[in-house]
């Protein structure tokens, strides 16, 4: 299979892309600023390890959302 070029999708397929790319970059960026201005008694598991999860993939900002944070 060749390797597609940005140029060869199609404009729903640049478009959905470009989308997808804005909200894991919100996500990542809520999720970091939460991060760094919770205490680390308010956080389950180490501040870094979820720095860290939170740039690997979509999914892990959710899930610090949701498994991350210890709420009061």
């Amino acid at each position: 299979m060749a390797r597609r070029r940005w140029k060869d999708l199609s404009g729903r397929q640049q478009t959905a892309i470009l989308t997808l790319a804005s909200v894991q970059l919100s996500l990542a960026a809520t999720a970091w600023a939460d991060l760094a201005t919770r205490p680390a008694a308010a956080v389950n598991g180490s501040k870094s390890r979820w720095a860290l999860l939170i740039a690997i993939n979509f999914f892990d900002p959710v899930a610090y959302f949701r498994w991350g944070r210890r709420l009061s």
